[in-house]
């Protein structure tokens, strides 16, 4: 699995015209689920998330977790992460999840981030959504339970 995590103010996904998800200070979390992923590359992108040190401590040093912070986590599913365009310039999708799979383990790392204590909200999956965000600092961190990079 694959995320793109970024600390924000703000952040709000909408479907059709209708917000479905709005957080305030947290983390807004791009996730991808790739064909060979398990729920033990979920478990590992949850530890990851909830407990990364992205936030300033009181002495304003990036120590404290989402959990800390008290922050909460807006998770959209974005399988556009696998896209791989190392030959030609379309994107090839072939290391994505089907979005049967996808589904069921996007949806298995929302229910893990929500039992680790943190607020969640959502996309929804496979809908095409509008995500608003002011990314905060700007941080942002890729995640890949293959750790490939």
């Amino acid at each position: 699995m694959r995320a793109v995590v970024q600390r924000v103010r703000n952040a709000s996904v909408e479907v059709s015209d209708k917000v479905v998800g709005k957080i305030g200070r947290g983390l807004l979390v791009l996730v991808a689920v790739g064909r060979d992923d398990a729920r033990a590359d979920a478990d590992y992108l949850t530890d990851k998330v909830v407990n990364l040190r992205i936030f300033h401590d009181q002495d304003g040093k990036m120590n404290r977790s989402v959990l800390e912070a008290g922050g909460s986590a807006l998770i959209v599913s974005q399988f556009t992460l696998y896209g791989d365009v190392r030959r030609g310039r379309r994107p090839s999708y072939s290391d994505a999840a089907s979005p049967e799979k996808g589904k069921e383990l996007y949806e298995y790392f929302v229910e893990r981030v929500r039992s680790n204590g943190v607020e969640v909200e959502t996309g929804i999956f496979q809908a095409m959504m509008m995500v608003t965000l002011s990314n905060d600092g700007p941080v942002t961190i890729l995640l890949d339970s293959k750790k490939s990079f």
